[in-house]
């Protein structure tokens, strides 16, 4: 890849700004139906189990799409295309408000989710493009601080404006924040030159099958897009169902359910301000163990909390623990293919949400028979084993090195 010849630092920090503004659109979309999942059930008079079809729905294809990630920033350019899809969600997603069903709400959610989840491996293979490895640990936390902060802005509106106005509304303000992110975006694709396609040089060029292929032959390459599949797994088949767990065990409103969920985008920003002092004082396997200690006993302390205002310290500490064992799968993710970025980025992105999508389907079973607790303790005991193994791998991949 080569860089733009005329742009300057602070146009490429404006740049990786507007990608995080776009991250955060995709962020809000993404976390909003965990706080709306009690609403939904009641309205639709459906289990919560039945309910989380939605999640399911939405998790599947953003999963896939962003396999073909990128071969749509390759062949439009990462910025141009994450602008597009910026301004496509803002219309799909208002199908969802207009839904009268629970299967309705959950095809609407389906067709929702390709164009959002380009978005931000698109902006983390941007990322890996023009900013140099040794400095992309902490950029790629900054970068994903929009896609934190997305998440708490979805989590607190679904519970707080979906109490006070009906879910429907939620979906509403989520197609203006897509909106306003696509258009701010789409203003710089002129004027900005790290906006611009980088050009690829002549033997980088590639099809998508064959960087796939590539993909798949390396051992590395497979590691690392099969832990992102198991942690996706194993956090969001638990995280997913906060919100039910919190409503059934202490009645909680919607609105209080919404700012306790919001602790996870806190945790999550929390440790993007302290991604530099972390990295350097931990490395990358400190931060992985201690990311397993850390989601290990915050599961465990929502599994035996005796009341709920205890809940948000607990979701804020599984914000912070997952960013330290996934930010940094993530920086090896932009990597794995350096002359094929985009579509090794989309590739652990699109297991990342596979594994949610199957850890969503498998807890139900077991949320609907005796509530999410078991779930609970269940991730508490996997997540750690998980850690483990993935800092075993690297200290062998170093050893090697």
């Amino acid at each position: 890849m080569s860089s733009p010849e005329t742009g300057t630092a602070q146009e490429l920090r404006l740049a990786i700004v507007l990608m995080a503004l776009a991250a955060f659109a995709s962020g809000f979309s993404l976390r909003i139906s965990d706080p709306l999942l009690p609403q939904i059930a009641l309205d639709f008079r459906a289990s919560v189990g039945t309910a989380s079809a939605i999640v399911t729905a939405y998790a599947v294809p953003y999963g896939l799409a962003q396999a073909f990630a990128g071969l749509l920033g390759d062949r439009f350019g990462k910025c141009r295309w994450v602008a597009v899809a910026c301004l496509l969600s803002a219309v799909l997603v208002l199908a969802c408000a207009l839904s009268q069903t629970l299967t309705q709400l959950t095809v609407a959610r389906l067709i929702c989710a390709p164009a959002a989840a380009t978005i931000v491996p698109l902006g983390m293979a941007y990322v890996g493009d023009v900013v140099p490895f040794e400095r992309r640990q902490t950029v790629l936390a900054r970068f994903l601080a929009g896609q934190m902060t997305g998440m708490i802005a979805g989590q607190v509106a679904g519970g707080v404006i979906g109490d006070h106005f009906g879910w429907r509304s939620v979906f509403i303000v989520l197609a203006v924040v897509f909106a306003a992110a696509g258009l701010s975006l789409a203003t710089q694709l002129k004027r900005n030159p790290w906006t611009r396609p980088l050009q690829r040089t002549a033997d980088s060029k590639s099809g998508l099958v064959r960087d796939y292929r590539k993909l798949a032959a390396d051992p590395w390459c497979r590691f690392v897009v099969l832990a992102s599949f198991c942690e996706g797994a194993i956090f969001f088949g638990a995280f997913t169902y906060i919100s039910a767990d919190l409503h059934a065990r202490f009645g909680m409103s919607f609105s209080t359910i919404g700012l306790a969920i919001a602790g996870f985008g806190v945790g999550s920003v929390c440790y993007a301000f302290a991604v530099r002092f972390l990295v350097r004082t931990l490395g990358e396997i400190g931060l992985v163990l201690g990311g397993g200690i850390v989601v290990a006993l915050a599961y465990l302390a929502l599994a035996g909390v005796p009341l709920w205002q205890q809940a948000p310290l607990s979701i804020a500490a599984l914000g912070f623990g997952y960013y330290m064992l996934h930010n940094t799968l993530q920086t090896h993710a932009t990597q794995m293919l350096p002359e094929a970025r985009g579509t090794a980025v989309a590739g652990f992105s699109s297991a990342l949400f596979l594994g949610a999508s199957t850890g969503v389907t498998v807890a139900a079973l077991a949320v609907d028979r005796a509530g999410a607790v078991p779930v609970f303790v269940g991730a508490a005991a996997l997540w750690p084993l998980l850690a483990v193994w993935i800092s075993l791998t690297l200290k062998r991949r170093a050893a090697r090195a």
